[in-house]
Formats: C-alpha cells, structure tokens, sequence
C-alpha cells in the first residue's frame, strides 16, 4: 500500500511541476557577439600570444566550428541577417557598416540617409519579436549599429531592454563617436556611465539573467571589442583622436582580447551562480573577420571588409551541456543567418517557413548529422568599390570591382589561404559561379 501511494504522490507532483512550467522548461539563449574578432584571435584558434581560457574552456564544454561565415564582411550587414534570418540584401541600404553619425557610403545608402530612413525596419526583425511571442524576455547590451534614427531603436523591434550605443564604434571609456556624437542609450533615452564599455555591456547583461532567471530569455550580450578605438582597460588616460582613432600596437590588441575573455567569463559564472547552465545554450561568434592593422587571421587571407576567407570566415563556439557533446570541432559550412534559424526552432517560436534564408545548425551538431555541401553568397559596396563571393562546395568564387574588375576561383578543400587562383584553370567553374551569383543577386532585391 506504501509503495502504491508513494507512485501516486509521484504522479501528482509531476503533474504539478508540468502544470507550473517546471518540467522540460523552454531554454535559455545566450548570444555573444564580438566585433571584428580575426579567424585566429583566439587561444583555442591559433593566436599565438593572446591567452583566452575562458573562451577556450566554452570550446571544451562544446563545439568549435572551422567553417563559419559571417554574412557581411562588416558589421551592419551581418547584424541585419542574425536580426531578420535572411540575405541583408534584402532590407536594402544594409551592405556596409552605416557611416560615424549616420552617413550611407553608397548610393542606396545615401539615398536611405537623406529621407531619414537608413537602419533596419523593425518590421524585417524575426529576433527578437517572434520570441517574445514564444514567451521569452529579451534584451540587448552592447552595440547595435542598425540605424540611429529613433525608429531603429532596438525597444522598437520589440527587444524588452537596451543598454548601448546606437553607432559603430565609439570610445570605450567616454561612449561617444569620433565626431563626438554621444550615442549611449538605456532604452529611447540617451545616458551617461563612467566605465570601460566592455565592462558595462557585462554589467548589464549579468543583471538581466539575474533577473529574468525564473523565466525563459534570450540575451543578446553585443561586444563593441576588439573594435578600434584600441583602448585596453587600462588606457583611460590615453588621448584617442581623429589622428590614432585606428590605430593598433599589439599589446594594446592583446589586452583588449584577453579583457574580452575576462568578461566572458564573468557572464558564464553568472549563468552557474543562477544554476542557469545546464538549459541554457551559449553562443559565441564573431560579426566579421578581424581588423587588417590588428588582427590575426591564423591561416587565412584577407581581413575585414573583403570577402576573402580573412573578412568573412570567423570563429564560432556553441556549447549547450546534455544537448550537445562536448570537445567537438565540426567542419559543417555555417553563416550567421543558420544562428537565427536555430535559435527560432530551439524557442518553438513561429515564423513563416519561406522567411529564413538559413539552417539550423544548432540541430545539426547537436544530433550529429553528417556535414553537407552549402551554397553561400556574398556582396559588400562601399563607395566605388563592390566585393562579391559565392562559396559551392570547396569551390570559391571571388570578384572586386573598383574602377576595374579582378576575379578569382580558389578551392578551399586544398586551399584555405587562397594563394592559388583557379580562374584562368578551370574556366567552366568560374563561368558556372559566375552565373549562380547573378541568379542569386536577383533573387535578393530589397522589399523596400
């Protein structure tokens, strides 16, 4: 009789617990989004001086990716694919970072900045407003660089918090732009805060899941390091101006990378500290390759703003314990907008099935489906120049046009420095990628 009552008490608590949201509770979201962070910037990626063991240890506990792409080689395009799921091209203005106090740098841009209307409209956002729908709280810290005007603020997409800036880069310890914009907001409101910004956004974000602990989230933690101004967290003293704005030293880049992992740190033990780990899936990646003047690329050529393997292939980390095994790389061909897609089916949230562009990658290594062949495109204008890429298979089509057009094939099975061109080789495969991209570029006209 014990033992039949002792079953029957069971049943009824789980029956509670399923009642109350206890059981099989929706995961959280973590995403951490580092700017202009090379291929090799990383300890668990090659850097040779720059020591990383947080972000190394996030590796361990789950998958490092090889192939990753960023969707744009700078930082408001990929921004605009992670935030719709889709080919930025398809918002229009969005090829390039939007321009220090909101200026276009080409002629759809410009265009977009004279009618006031350069930024991402909220109604070609996915993230965060379908999560909402899915029952999640949703905030974002950190950069955000998809439009300055007020109707690009990211509350107006639907996130419930914003701490950052609204522009590209500003200075780390006074917040504002090089035109000394101030572009530091909470919410719709300008703010002031004394700190270094990296510290901040991790001040905030801590705060958030501490808060929003009890219920599903999704935390958008948006890095403006190791972006230029180089300013270590030391170097509140040092004159940043028009003449060194951009200006890298090693050391400096080395403090800012090891200062990042720091805070990454500080995050990953809130997230233990609220016994948040174990549902909660962490994403690590950058927007871009890495700053030609400071970055290390490890084996890869190019660097940010091309399309070359340096300014668009970057490191992504995904770790989500019991979901997904750990001490895993996979070599699986992935781009932002696949991030998306994952983090709409992991919420259960809804989203027409001919909106998303991308895969969910998230699904594939977490079940350990074999790799498969992915067909991906890029083009990034700015002024006069216009770089171009489709990667099919191991083979890479890359085209720049600035006043003359260059053109090259690379196959990256063999390859991945792009230091043997194919094009002159093997005619039919740049004839055949030539026409895939055109197709595509006319697939991807903007809705507006």
């Amino acid at each position: 009789m014990n033992h039949f009552h002792n079953i029957l008490s069971f049943l009824f608590l789980a029956t509670v617990l399923a009642c109350h949201g206890f059981a099989d509770k929706p995961a959280n979201i973590v995403f951490i989004f580092a700017d202009d962070l090379g291929y090799g910037d990383l300890g668990c990626y090659g850097h040779p001086v720059a020591k990383t063991p947080r972000i190394d240890r996030l590796a361990k506990e789950g998958v490092r990716f090889t192939q990753h792409y960023a969707n744009g080689p700078e930082c408001s395009p990929t921004r605009t694919a992670l935030l719709t799921g889709r080919y930025q091209q398809r918002a229009g203005g969005l090829e390039c970072a939007i321009g220090t106090g909101n200026v276009g740098r080409y002629d759809e841009a410009i265009e977009l900045a004279e009618k006031r209307q350069l930024g991402l409209p909220a109604k070609q956002s996915v993230l965060p407003s379908a999560l909402k729908t899915a029952g999640y709280a949703c905030g974002v810290f950190g950069k955000w660089h998809l439009g300055y005007e007020p109707q690009f603020n990211p509350l107006e997409h639907g996130w419930d918090e914003f701490f950052g800036y609204m522009g590209g880069n500003v200075h780390y310890f006074n917040h504002r732009e090089l035109s000394d914009l101030h572009v530091l907001f909470q919410g719709r409101l300008p703010v002031y805060r004394k700190g270094y910004m990296t510290h901040l956004i991790t001040d905030s974000s801590i705060d958030f899941i501490k808060r929003h602990k009890d219920k599903p989230f999704f935390l958008f933690v948006s890095h403006e390091s190791p972006h230029f101004p180089f300013q270590g967290p030391g170097d509140e003293r040092k004159v940043v101006d028009e003449t060194n704005w951009m200006e890298a030293d090693a050391k400096t880049y080395v403090a800012m990378l090891e200062d990042l992992d720091s805070e990454v740190g500080r995050l990953l033990k809130a997230l233990e500290e609220s016994n948040l780990v174990k549902n909660t899936l962490v994403i690590f990646v950058s927007d871009n390759g890495g700053f030609a003047k400071a970055a290390h690329m490890g084996p890869l050529r190019g660097a940010k703003s091309s399309t070359l393997e340096g300014g668009i292939r970057v490191p992504l980390i995904v770790r989500w314990p019991g979901r997904i095994a750990s001490g895993k790389t996979s070599d699986q061909v992935c781009a932002t907008f696949d991030l998306t897609r994952s983090i709409l089916n992991l919420a259960g949230a809804k989203t027409p099935a001919n909106l998303l562009d991308g895969f969910d990658v998230v699904d594939h290594v977490a079940k350990q489906k074999p790799n498969f062949k992915r067909t991906l495109y890029w083009r990034g204008k700015r002024g006069e120049r216009t770089w171009w890429a489709v990667r099919d298979g191991s083979y890479k089509y890359v085209r720049k046009t600035e006043g003359t057009t260059e053109e090259w094939l690379y196959d990256l099975s063999n390859d991945i420095g792009e230091s043997n061109d194919l094009s002159q080789k093997k005619s039919e495969q740049v004839a055949r990628l030539r026409k895939l991209l055109a197709v595509w570029e006319e697939e991807v006209q903007p809705v507006r």
